[in-house]
């Protein structure tokens, strides 16, 4: 009877014990993709971890109880979960840790117990790690760009999965909706970008010829051009004929008026005697 009520109170007390492990809350925090411009204010150890890997998780949540005392943020990234904030880091293997001061990234590549993690904090010896280029870090518009491919990436697993599991749509008929979605939208860009280069670099035949600079001209246009140039030249010609004669007949007139007389003396008279 004594034995049974022991193993009754063991029981009960690994029972409490055991609700009180579930029941507290873990030190790390865990990131999502809404969390990204958090991620950029105050120092942060980020782990990137996928479901599959739990080796390093003893150490990190032991390191992340003293979180608090190194004023410092540990947290972790599920990259099967969370494709939009994990698509902003280089990721060769998992799990990886990234080191973030105030926005600026670098790539922890220390050891993996929690002494290792207190001492790169407390003794900063993140300081002499060269911080992730500018071209490749989580803030790049590469970088960004990846992210925004990523999720675009989640959006269409959700897609096929709900026509798949909630419409009931076989798996080729999910493909099928993709493609046609594919060939539609493709299709609206290549017009709207057709639409936009031809306001902002209309084509050369919606615009007028610039005479007379223009080489390619219908017959009927060139044999007009040439008339209305022969008639201007005839133009031209009657009118420097009309100068010309106006100014020959002034000069005729006052000709006789500037041309002086020379006094013609009389003959000497013979004197007869």
């Amino acid at each position: 009877m004594v034995a049974g009520g022991q193993r009754c109170a063991l029981l009960c007390l690994a029972l409490a014990a055991g609700s009180a492990a579930l029941g507290k809350r873990s030190p790390v925090k865990v990131l999502s993709d809404g969390m990204w411009q958090e991620l950029l204010q105050g120092e942060w150890m980020v782990e990137l971890w996928c479901p599959a890997c739990q080796s390093l998780q003893p150490e990190w949540e032991k390191f992340a109880e003293w979180g608090e005392d190194l004023e410092v943020n540990v947290a972790k990234v599920d990259v099967t979960e969370q494709p939009g904030l994990s698509g902003r880091f280089i990721i060769t293997a998992l799990p990886t840790i990234y080191h973030c001061k105030d926005g600026e990234f670098r790539r922890y590549q220390g050891g993996r117990t929690k002494t290792d993690f207190i001492n790169f904090i407390s003794d900063q010896e993140w300081k002499s790690i060269e911080p992730v280029s500018s071209w490749f870090g989580p803030s790049s518009f590469l970088m960004s760009s990846m992210s925004a491919l990523f999720q675009l990436s989640m959006w269409i697993r959700h897609c096929h999965g709900y026509l798949t599991e909630s419409v009931g749509l076989p798996v080729w008929g999910s493909y099928a909706v993709f493609v046609l979605a594919t060939l539609f939208s493709g299709l609206t860009l290549g017009l709207v970008m057709v639409f936009l280069a031809d306001c902002i670099c209309p084509s050369k035949r919606h615009r007028p010829p610039p005479y007379p600079y223009s080489r390619k001209l219908a017959p009927e246009s060139a044999q007009l051009l040439k008339k209305l140039d022969e008639e201007q030249e005839a133009d031209k010609e009657d009118i420097s004929d009309d100068e010309t004669e106006g100014k020959e007949v002034p000069s005729r007139n006052s000709s006789p008026s500037a041309v002086r007389q020379r006094p013609v003396n009389p003959a000497p008279t013979m004197d007869n005697s």
